[in-house]
């Protein structure tokens, strides 16, 4: 009995570890970016982490990046949300219509599985073979350095992602109360909007969320097709990064700005996200 005390205590302890190193990994960057937004750009080079002691804290940083660069910054707070807000909708609106289609009606022409597998190989395309042919043609309508463009090609590069995980969702979904409501004479957009979109909630809320991210921490095509007014949070990070190398302390400062937001609303929609990835995972 004490024996089996002893190996549970250190199978907790060993837990307990793995938690803290795990925890360690994940939010040293943090930690770094908190610490080196305080430091002078000569400091930035030592490995000194311990203020007054070790370094001595300034607001040069915050108040260079909140006064000085405040426009530029608010612009590209405001360019990311409203991109990762456009190209999060298209993904989710698509992304229902085309799951709810190959979840519930069997294509004859072109069979499902081939269907979901071009979605999925579209998985595979890499952005920058999309970004070329898609520049020459926002250049050639006028749409560089917009953030009309950026929200069409982060939407579309993102919706077969949120056809595949919607598609799950709607496939776990029991078809009952779906085949009653069509006796009843339910239309299909009736069924839709009113017996499986309330059930997929969830779902849809985790893709929209998790979509927004992945369009806010996009940098590659952001930078073919921006240049100063439709630049993002990403482009004001690289714009650190110059000739005479790299100022650690502006950037310390800007990825906080940058991480902040969807550290937050991850926090307050992480319970959203969990139930929403798992809808699809018992039955295909």
């Amino acid at each position: 009995m004490s024996e089996t005390i002893r190996l549970s205590r250190i199978q907790i302890i060993f837990a307990y570890v793995v938690i803290a190193l795990f925890a360690l990994f994940f939010f040293y960057p943090l930690f770094w970016m908190v610490v080196g937004s305080f430091k002078v750009p000569i400091d930035q080079y030592t490995l000194g982490f311990i203020p007054w002691l070790q370094f001595q804290p300034t607001l040069r940083n915050w108040e260079g990046e909140l006064i000085i660069q405040s426009s530029e910054n608010i612009r590209g707070m405001m360019n990311s949300t409203v991109i990762g807000l456009g190209a999060a909708s298209i993904a989710t609106v698509f992304g229902v219509i085309a799951g709810y289609a190959l979840a519930r009606y069997e294509f004859q022409k072109m069979k499902n599985i081939n269907i979901l597998t071009w979605f999925l190989s579209l998985r595979f395309l890499p952005p920058i073979a999309m970004a070329i042919p898609f520049y020459v043609m926002m250049q050639s309508i006028g749409l560089i350095d917009n953030v009309i463009a950026v929200i069409i090609m982060h939407g579309s590069a993102f919706t077969p992602y949120a056809v595949l995980v919607i598609r799950d969702a709607f496939k776990s979904m029991p078809i009952a109360m779906e085949e009653s409501a069509m006796v009843d004479g339910a239309s299909v957009f009736t069924i839709l909007r009113k017996i499986a979109l309330p059930i997929a909630a969830p779902a849809l809320a985790a893709i929209f969320l998790l979509t927004f991210s992945f369009s806010w921490n996009e940098y590659l095509i952001a930078f073919v097709l921006t240049s100063k007014q439709a630049a993002t949070m990403p482009i004001r990070l690289a714009m650190t990064m110059t000739a005479i190398g790299i100022f650690f302390s502006q950037m310390s400062v800007r990825q906080l700005l940058a991480v902040v937001p969807p550290i937050v609303l991850g926090i307050l929609v992480q319970k959203y996200i969990v139930s929403g990835l798992t809808m699809g995972a018992i039955k295909a």
